[in-house]
């Protein structure tokens, strides 16, 4: 794996940390929080599978963009859209008043980015 593909993974793993840890929390969760580290993680190891394959990628959070970069070498990702989709709207509104995430919605964000984590991590050829 080139370094900077591993930079992208282990910024990506920081986040996957961040989320798993407020996920756990009793008193007073952010869900927000867990949101947001979803969206992050997922967003980071995209650009890493982007890296690793010399595909040039601009500088967004949009997932959904991201994806459709990604799907010339992982067509099978297309299956991920709908959960990107979902995930892509943590990257901003919800870190601001006026929107809010439930448990219900970071539960979901939680999912979605396990699940596209370990499609990447098999993809890279790293332990899921």
């Amino acid at each position: 794996m080139k370094p900077l593909c591993r930079e992208w993974v282990e910024k990506a793993e920081g986040d996957w940390d961040v989320m798993e840890r407020e996920s756990r929390v009793r008193k007073r969760p952010n869900h927000d929080a867990v949101c947001f580290h979803a969206h992050q993680c997922t967003e980071k190891y995209l650009k890493a599978r982007l890296c690793n394959a010399n595909i040039p990628f601009p500088q967004t959070h949009d997932l959904v963009l991201l994806l459709d970069l990604a799907l010339s070498i992982e067509p099978m990702w297309e299956t991920y859209r709908e959960s990107l989709s979902f995930l892509s709207s943590f990257a901003v509104v919800f870190r601001y008043p006026g929107e809010s995430a439930g448990r219900k919605k970071a539960l979901a964000a939680r999912k979605c980015c396990r699940h596209f984590r370990n499609a990447v991590r098999q993809s890279l050829g790293l332990k899921i």
